[in-house]
């Protein structure tokens, strides 16, 4: 043991830590599946949408239409098909830039972005459609680990190894090595919602998910919402399943015409008596389902 230098005081010997115990069997997992809520650890506000307005020919599909997000929220759009809701789902996205206005993600500005930047910002937005949009020939671990292999450079076995935790999030741990055409449709989008989540999204869009499914089909694509929900994921989605959207959303917001034209929480537009254009809307819903 080499001796201390003259006059230094003899080093302290650190005592051992009592030894962890285990914790007990149904403790919750270290990791939480989904990103946390919003806890005060930077701003509250995630997204905004500012003005932004498309034309097409002499048609305006979207009208000065403006939203915020903060962090942990879900917000549903709902309304009249043609009246904008893909559309500013796809221009949040910048998939379909916007002709005019802006869109904030943490208070970068889109519009101010390279190309490369928008790249990589588009990155951060998870984006759902209703038709899947799989590639046929991959099978479900390929069609989620090729984005992470592609886009964000992971080897083969880091990918793969990604893919099956996000696969296993949506409970298809066992389909992992089937194709699309061998998957029932709630898979398929299932499978789809695991492709986002991998490449780790601050937020998630999500237009009309169980609209291209049968009734049957659609209960297993809502419970991972609901996870995803309960998690603390920020979503903003377009859907008529209004029974289960106005349980978990913040607030609604009706879109007809490429403006949003009512706002509120559920409580307050859907309320008897409430008069409101969303009320007639989920009632009409309502009534058609019912006969289904």
């Amino acid at each position: 043991m080499t001796a201390s230098p003259q006059g230094a005081s003899a080093p302290q010997v650190p005592r051992p830590a009592p030894a962890a115990e285990p914790p007990p069997a149904d403790s919750p997992p270290a990791r939480s599946p989904y990103p946390a809520p919003w806890a005060g650890g930077g701003p509250r506000r995630l997204l905004e949408a500012c003005g932004i307005t498309r034309t097409v020919g002499d048609k305006r599909l979207l009208d000065d239409v403006s939203l915020t997000l903060d962090r942990g929220e879900l917000k549903v759009l709902i309304g009249p098909s043609g009246g904008g809701k893909s559309t500013l789902l796809q221009c949040i996205h910048f998939l379909t830039p916007p002709d005019s206005g802006d869109v904030l993600l943490d208070g970068k500005s889109a519009r101010e972005m390279s190309r490369r930047n928008i790249c990589l910002f588009r990155r951060e937005i998870g984006m759902i459609f209703q038709d899947f949009n799989l590639f046929d020939h991959l099978t479900a671990r390929d069609n989620v680990a090729v984005a992470l292999r592609r886009v964000k450079g992971l080897p083969k076995g880091e990918a793969y190894g990604r893919a099956a935790l996000e696969l296993e999030r949506v409970g298809l741990a066992d389909k992992a090595l089937l194709y699309p055409a061998q998957l029932s449709g709630g898979q398929k989008q299932r499978v789809s919602i695991a492709r986002a989540l991998a490449m780790d999204p601050k937020v998630m869009l999500l237009d009309e998910p169980t609209s291209a499914l049968d009734p049957e089909l659609i209960g297993e694509v809502l419970k991972v919402i609901q996870d995803l929900h309960d998690g603390g994921m920020t979503m903003l989605m377009v859907t008529h399943q209004v029974g289960f959207a106005r349980h978990m959303t913040h607030e609604f917001l009706f879109m007809e015409e490429g403006r949003i034209t009512e706002r509120g929480s559920p409580g307050e537009l859907l309320r008897e008596g409430s008069g409101t254009r969303t009320a007639d809307f989920c009632s009409k819903l309502s009534e058609i389902h019912g006969r289904a």
